[in-house]
């Protein structure tokens, strides 16, 4: 019988990115604590942070009013995603010299498989340093690496001796690393889930490791096997070098808080027609099956709602633009608080004409 092949997955992370690429481009910003994103005075939001802001406890979807207030000294930079978008393509083109097995994640971070690359005798630790050695020499930036025998283990890794750092967790080593790790460190257990683990009194992935797959499920829902796996550190999920949209949304932050349903209403209407305008860049193929709302209170409390098309897989983009359901379930939302409102934020879930005989078989299981 063959043995199976190991694989060697390198997660490679800039570290502070846009924040990095600002500092870079005026260095006289070195020193001081940055953050990118919208103005105090607009009622912004920060995107990122240097690490020096980070001390004061700033971060990434923090009021910038509110950052201001534990920062004075906070530099704040607008945003310039065209710049951004251009270093993230210089940082795949040094990826690319080493194995043409690329999933970006976002503009500043990537999986890669190295796992038959021949560079360095397929060492992925030494191509991890190389990538960082060329990123650090060719943009005057700094990226973070992990690597693992797999996407969950490998995207901890980069985080772990961050920033500008690098971590490898061997296949011989999965086991007792797992074993102390906190739940919270899963990708996708959030605040809910964790205190739900903590409650059943799991706190580490030795606690998780304990536990049967079934009683996980019956906890859990489909994502208990999800645990169960992971707990194992288990995880056969390719690196995909096509990455389909899943969902597509718009948020917009008001200067002024929304006070009536009235207001709510008649400035959603601008949200919609901006999701419509994205919308129509789509592929004509493209299916969905969601519609989802996000409304954001003045006391930064928020909630969402989210609600299956019927009939789900016969929906095209020609045949959901109808401002009334959204308007219906803002309205819906609201109720819940009936407080001032500082966003709104309008979605779809997608499914792709490659899916949807996959989805119509999931469908008929759960009927």
């Amino acid at each position: 019988m063959t043995q199976k092949k190991q694989r060697k997955i390198i997660h490679v992370d800039a570290d502070a990115f846009y924040a990095s690429v600002e500092i870079r481009e005026n260095p006289l910003l070195v020193n001081s604590p940055i953050a990118v994103g919208g103005e105090p005075s607009r009622r912004g939001v920060i995107a990122t942070c240097n690490y020096i802001a980070r001390q004061f406890g700033i971060h990434s979807a923090m009021a910038s009013s509110h950052a201001l207030r534990i920062c004075p000294d906070l530099v704040f930079v607008t945003p310039n995603f065209p710049l951004y978008k251009q270093v993230s393509n210089q940082i795949r083109e040094i990826m690319l010299r080493y194995t043409d097995i690329i999933e970006p994640l976002s503009l500043d971070e990537a999986y890669l498989d190295v796992s038959d690359s021949t560079h360095f005798n397929g060492s992925a630790t030494r191509i991890a340093e190389a990538i960082r050695r060329d990123v650090k020499n060719e943009l005057n930036l700094c990226v973070s690496a992990g690597i693992a025998p797999n996407k969950f283990l490998a995207k901890i890794a980069s985080d772990w001796e961050k920033p500008d750092g690098l971590f490898v967790i061997t296949p011989d080593q999965v086991h007792s690393f797992i074993q102390s790790l906190p739940v919270n460190k899963i990708n996708g257990v959030g605040k809910v889930t964790t205190k739900k683990l903590n409650d059943l009194n799991i706190h580490t992935c030795g606690d998780l490791y304990t536990f049967e797959e079934e009683y996980l499920i019956q906890n859990f829902g489909s994502y208990g096997s999800r645990l169960y796996q992971l707990a194992r550190g288990i995880d056969n999920r390719p690196v995909q070098t096509v990455r389909l949209r899943k969902s597509l949304s718009v948020e917009h932050t008001f200067s002024k808080d929304l006070l009536t349903i009235d207001e709510i209403l008649k400035n959603s209407e601008k949200v919609f027609n901006e999701l419509c305008e994205r919308a129509n860049k789509l592929s004509p193929d493209t299916r969905l099956h969601k519609r989802f709302v996000k409304v954001k209170f003045k006391d930064f409390t928020q909630t969402t709602l989210e609600e299956t098309i019927s009939p789900s897989l016969l929906v095209n983009l020609s045949t959901w633009r109808d401002i009334s359901e959204y308007s219906r379930m803002l309205t819906q939302a609201w109720r819940r608080s009936e407080k001032p409102i500082r966003l709104l934020g309008m979605g779809i879930r997608l499914l792709t004409s490659e899916s949807v005989n996959e989805q119509v078989q999931l469908d008929l299981f759960e009927a």
